[in-house]
C-alpha cells in the first residue's frame, strides 16, 4: 500500500459517518481524469500542484499545471511513482519503486529525472523539497527502523537526525528557512515536530505535520472523536481545523506563500479525491 493510502486509513475507523463542519477556505476538489483516487502532497508559490493518482494498473504521480492540465510522473522503469514536493522553479521530488526497492528522485523542469539513494539504507523516501534544493525525508534500514534525512543541493547527506529521546523520525517538508516538519517516535508515542535552523525542536503534540511554508505557517493533519481533520498552524502558535465539506476525513498535505493549501480526502462511498484550499 502507498504511504498516502497507509496515513489516511490508519485512522479510517475514527471518522464520523457525518461530514465535519465547513471551514472558511475555499475547497476545489482535485481529479487526474480516469483515475480511482487522486492525492495532492505538494504545491508552489505559482499555484502548480504535485501528488499521486491510481489508474487501476498502478500509482502515478502527477503535475497539476496552472493552466488545469495534468501531466503523468513515471520513472523510467518503474512500478510505481509518487510525487511529494515541488519548488518554485518547477523541480519535483518524491519516491519510486524498482527491484524490490523505494528510491528517491529529482525531476528537473525539462522533465529529465535524477534518481538517488541515501548509502547503506534499503528505501529512500523523499518528502520535501525547498527552493533552495534542499530535500528531506525518511530512510529504512534492513531492520525496518525509520530515520530521517537532509540531502543538501551538493548532494551530501545528513541522517539521524532528530530530539533526544526518539526512536524514529520521519521529516516531511522544509522551507526556505531551513525550517523542517514531521513526527518522531518517543516513548512509544508519535509526536509532531517543527525543526529551528538552530537545531531547537518544538513538539506539537496531537498533530500530523506535513508541510511548511516560508512564513512558517504548517499544515497536517490530526484525529478526535469526530474523526480526521486537516490543520493550519499559524505563526503565532493558534490551529484552525481544515474540512473539506461533507468529507469523511480531510488531509492537508502542502502549503505555499499564499496560503494556499493542497490535501486530500475520503467521501461517503469511499473514494479519495485531492484538494486545493484558498484563504478567505
Amino acid at each position: 500500500m502507498n504511504r498516502f493510502l497507509s496515513g489516511f486509513t490508519a485512522f479510517g475507523l475514527l471518522v464520523a459517518l457525518t461530514g465535519p463542519a465547513r471551514s472558511q477556505y475555499t475547497f476545489t476538489p482535485l481529479d487526474v481524469p480516469g483515475a480511482i483516487f487522486t492525492a495532492a502532497s505538494g504545491i508552489n508559490d505559482a499555484g502548480q500542484i504535485v501528488g499521486e493518482y491510481f489508474d487501476d494498473v498502478a500509482s502515478h504521480g502527477f503535475l497539476l499545471d496552472v493552466d488545469g492540465s495534468y501531466t503523468p510522473l513515471d520513472v523510467p522503469g518503474a512500478t510505481l511513482t509518487i510525487a511529494n514536493g515541488i519548488s518554485n522553479s518547477g523541480q519535483i521530488v518524491g519516491y519510486y519503486s524498482a527491484g524490490g526497492r523505494s528510491h528517491g528522485f529529482l525531476r528537473d523542469t525539462d522533465g529529465t529525472y535524477t534518481t538517488f539513494d541515501v548509502t547503506y539504507v534499503r528505501d529512500t523516501f523523499p518528502e520535501g523539497i525547498n527552493n533552495d534544493g534542499q530535500i528531506v525525508g525518511t530512510i529504512g534500514d534492513y531492520i525496518g527502523v525509520s530515520h530521517s534525512f537532509l540531502r543538501d543541493v551538493d548532494g551530501s547527506y545528513t541522517t539521524a537526525f532528530g530530539p533526544p529521546g526518539e526512536t524514529s523520525t520521519d521529516p516531511s517538508g522544509i522551507n526556505d528557512r531551513g525550517q523542517i516538519v514531521g513526527v518522531y517516535n518517543a516513548g512509544g508515542r508519535a509526536h509532531g515536530f517543527l525543526r529551528d535552523l538552530d537545531g531547537s525542536y518544538t513538539t506539537l503534540e496531537g498533530y500530523r505535520p506535513l508541510g511548511i511554508n516560508d512564513a512558517g505557517q504548517i499544515v497536517g493533519y490530526y484525529a478526535d472523536a469526530d474523526g480526521v481533520h486537516g490543520f493550519l498552524r499559524d505563526v503565532d502558535g493558534s490551529y484552525t481545523p481544515l474540512d473539506v465539506p461533507e468529507a469523511q476525513g480531510t488531509i492537508a498535505y502542502g502549503i505555499n506563500g499564499a496560503g494556499q493549501i493542497v490535501g486530500y480526502y475520503g467521501d461517503a462511498d469511499g473514494n479519495v479525491h485531492g484538494f486545493l484550499a484558498t484563504p478567505p
